[in-house]
């Protein structure tokens, strides 16, 4: 006979807010790659900023982890590889350089309300009225907190931007529906090597190799593949895994938050009191989003 054990409800509130901790280590860490970008890579080298991203961080997690796909999973990993790295790296770079960061902080906002669409079409999850409304708040406050007034909107930055968040949308619908196989470092080296290798002859034709690197280039190279991607995107699928799809992308909101503190304590850059408000609207509603969607479930035997 079996006896199923229920797990406490503090130890599940501790467990599900050691997860959200973790899966939102990815996203502050990605609202770094800006100050990363300008102040130590090359000027001038989206593909090759992307393909540095990708490749030599996947490799490295292969050869450590020594898994490969099997069965159906080597499709796809080639599908989720593309999503999250392969097209969505070249699509937010190419955003970046056609658009002020703030148009594009914007529009990655209203990634939780893409999760939701789909997870109600893909999932059959309907997501409260609550989050919805504490992601539209969120994209809100992070328009007060990244617009400015002479703010430009190209057309293709706006396509490239708008295409590039509902890629990463539709690969963590993907990725919750599929499951995972493997550990989620095992995972992330697979989608990382399939990106790369996509990136990689796409950089050689179009920007070609680099005459020289400086040391500076390295270390951001380093830190942007070490910190910004393997480690980034492990927490990341790990969050996938573990938390309700609407949750994982509510944690996008700290990636702008992280960018306005970074240019605040390293760039010298100054606040609004506009932004102020707009910083506090922000992390209003990942809080509130976060706590209304909260549904743990006891374990089973």
């Amino acid at each position: 006979m079996n006896h199923a054990t229920a797990l406490p409800a503090p130890t599940l509130r501790t467990r599900y807010a050691s997860d959200l901790a973790l899966a939102a280590l990815a996203p502050a860490s990605w609202g770094t790659t800006y100050v990363v970008t300008t102040t130590l890579l090359p000027d001038g080298r989206p593909m090759l900023a992307a393909t540095m991203r990708a490749l030599p961080a996947g490799l490295v997690l292969l050869a450590a982890t020594r898994r490969l796909p099997r069965g159906d999973w080597w499709w796809k990993s080639v599908v989720l590889g593309l999503l999250n790295f392969g097209a969505f790296f070249p699509l937010i770079f190419f955003a970046a350089y056609r658009l002020p960061g703030g148009v594009a902080a914007t529009i990655g906002s209203v990634q939780p309300l893409v999760v939701a669409l789909l997870s109600l079409g893909v999932l059959r999850i309907r997501p409260a009225r609550a989050v919805l409304y504490s992601a539209l708040a969120g994209t809100g406050g992070v328009a007060l907190l990244t617009l400015s007034g002479e703010a430009r909107l190209d057309p293709l930055g706006i396509a490239a931007m708008l295409t590039a968040t509902s890629l990463m949308a539709t690969a963590i619908v993907l990725a919750k529906k599929w499951g995972r196989p493997e550990s989620p470092l095992v995972m992330t080296g697979w989608q990382l090597t399939v990106g790369g290798l996509v990136l990689l002859p796409l950089t050689l034709a179009l920007e070609g190799v680099p005459s020289s690197l400086t040391g500076e280039n390295l270390l951001g190279f380093t830190y942007l593949g070490i910190v910004g991607t393997a480690i980034a995107y492990a927490l990341w699928f790990r969050g996938i895994d573990r938390l309700p799809p609407t949750s994982v992308s509510l944690l996008g909101l700290t990636n702008p938050m992280v960018a306005t503190l970074a240019g605040l304590l390293i760039l010298g850059q100054t606040l609004t009191p506009w932004q102020v408000v707009g910083f506090t609207i922000a992390l209003g509603a990942l809080v509130a989003g976060q706590t209304l969607n909260r549904r743990p479930r006891p374990a089973a035997a």
